[in-house]
């Protein structure tokens, strides 16, 4: 059972990192295109 709950955590964590990531790539590519647009 606490192999099971430590994979869950672990992979809410990936998860959760991801979207984190997924997010700032977003951002960065409306800043260039606002910025770049000049």
């Amino acid at each position: 059972m606490k192999k099971l709950l430590v994979l869950a955590v672990l992979a809410l964590g990936g998860f959760a990192v991801w979207k984190r990531l997924q997010q700032d790539r977003a951002e960065l590519d409306l800043w260039t295109e606002a910025t770049s647009a000049e």
